[in-house]
């Protein structure tokens, strides 16, 4: 039910924008819904059960917890604005809430050769990987995508890279060590 929602409200934010406040809010209830945001005590019970409901002579009967990471994943994903569309990789973080953007920090993450690695974002911006490919957003005048290769960089128009660059993100081909992606938002912004 999130993932369909988290689809609605991205047609809606280019073609009925004026929907998009309540399917926000929707969606916002269906995630706060039955998973580890609410407490025992609203329940009365556990509110989150790790395992499948299996009996032990069938096979999976219902998806339990498995399902609901999945989930969380995908629309984490969708919520982040990355898109797949004609095999090329976008960033489109037009659902974000301002509040998710926040100071000057570090980013922590495993490169994919499996060593630490840390990346400054600067206030205004966010980070997350994608592949094991770091992605960070930053505030700027214009949409841009930049790729770094080691220590050169190109710069694509837009919020969409090409599709050779694409391969190499989705193949983890360890080519492209960042991707740092200018978004043009303004306070209040929620599309």
């Amino acid at each position: 039910l999130l993932l369909a929602v988290d689809e609605v409200m991205r047609q809606a934010a280019r073609h009925d924008a004026g929907a998009l406040p309540r399917l926000q809010r929707h969606y916002q209830a269906i995630r706060e819904g039955l998973g580890v945001h609410k407490s025992p005590a609203l329940h009365g019970a556990i509110p989150t059960d790790p395992y499948s409901h299996t009996t032990g002579f069938a096979g999976a009967q219902q998806p339990g917890m498995t399902g609901q990471v999945k989930e969380e994943i995908l629309t984490r994903l969708g919520e982040l604005g990355v898109a797949i569309e004609a095999g090329c990789l976008r960033f489109r973080p037009e659902l974000m809430d301002d509040l998710e953007f926040g100071e000057a920090t570090d980013f922590e993450y495993v490169d994919l050769e499996g060593l630490g690695r840390t990346l400054p974002v600067a206030a205004g911006g966010l980070a997350f990987t994608f592949c094991q490919v770091p992605v960070i957003y930053e505030p700027a005048a214009v949409a841009s995508v930049t790729v770094f290769r080691g220590d050169a960089a190109e710069a694509f128009a837009g919020d969409m890279l090409p599709d050779d660059v694409s391969r190499d993100v989705f193949h983890r081909a360890g080519r492209i060590t960042r991707i740092v992606v200018g978004i043009v938002r303004q306070p209040g912004d929620t599309t």
